[in-house]
């Protein structure tokens, strides 16, 4: 049995020259985007997805050029949420092309790539019980590759979906320069705890936070967002309140800010839009 130290090289597999050259398609394809900026929170279930959508719809309304990309491998929503669910991805010289929502925001998703509903995303090992081992790695390289390999052109922003939790996070960070975090709670006790990990976590990062958002106000009694914001030392951007119109406007793949513009919803995310517009206005100049 071969011992790595029995090995000469890469064995001839130039992993480093393709890594590299992965890196610098990386930087290239970004430089024409002037601020990303990633949406998480530790906890579920408290409408991150339909936020971010809700906001990158907010900043294509007000003239920005927009893209957003479905971090979230195993459980991606943004094509269905933006409406281009099941649209075809048109692949020239090993460069994707994103589709265009009507409001022209350009959506990369997972949910494009999976053959069907039912299709779970799986990472393949030489042993499948290792396969845990594999995943996190994998999942960093599919990621590297949706923002190296897609044509975002040139973006006022570039809005990132994560999953619940913190752990893609630093991933993201290393593969990204963040222009910042937003963070997504709900007023709950429960998402407070977690929430407030996942501030310290963000801060970790290097990247500025800027801000709290509280989601689904009014449906819950429990921990204030502000405060949570306040005794975490970052800005609060607002509160979204509950409005199951959001949800029935998503499944439809409807622009729930641009189709119910009047509703205090929609006028809460055009608010919260602007404060992020505003906090990132320095950092682009």
């Amino acid at each position: 049995m071969k011992r790595y130290k029995d090995i000469a090289g890469d064995g001839g597999s130039n992993i480093a020259g393709q890594v590299e050259a992965q890196q610098r398609r990386l930087k290239q394809r970004l430089e024409s985007v002037r601020a990303i900026v990633a949406i998480v929170s530790g906890k579920g279930g408290v409408g991150k997805s339909t936020l971010t959508a809700g906001l990158a719809c907010c900043f294509a309304l007000e003239g920005w050029k927009v893209g957003v990309l479905d971090a979230d491998l195993n459980g991606p929503t943004q094509a269905k949420v933006l409406g281009v669910r099941g649209r075809r991805l048109l692949i020239a010289d090993g460069v994707v092309e994103p589709p265009c929502t009507g409001l022209g925001v350009k959506v990369m998703s997972m949910d494009l790539l999976l053959p069907s509903d039912a299709a779970p995303l799986t990472w393949d090992a030489p042993v499948q019980d290792e396969a845990h081992t594999w995943r996190g790695t994998m999942e960093a390289n599919a990621i590297r590759e949706f923002l190296a390999d897609t044509n975002w052109g040139a973006l006022d922003v570039l809005l990132l979906d994560l999953p619940p939790g913190t752990d893609r996070l630093a991933t993201i960070a290393s593969l990204a320069p963040l222009s910042g975090i937003v963070v997504v709670t709900i007023p709950s006790d429960v998402s407070r705890l977690v929430v407030r990990r996942s501030i310290t976590v963000a801060a970790s990062t290097r990247a500025p936070v800027l801000g709290v958002v509280e989601n689904m106000s009014g449906l819950f009694v429990g921990a204030d967002g502000a405060k949570l914001a306040a005794d975490a030392g970052v800005p609060f951007l607002g509160s979204v309140p509950f409005d199951p119109a959001i949800a029935a406007a998503g499944d439809q793949g409807d622009p729930f800010v641009a189709t119910a513009p009047e509703s205090a919803a929609a006028m809460a995310l055009r608010r919260i839009a602007g404060r992020i517009r505003d906090a990132l206005a320095p950092r682009q100049a």
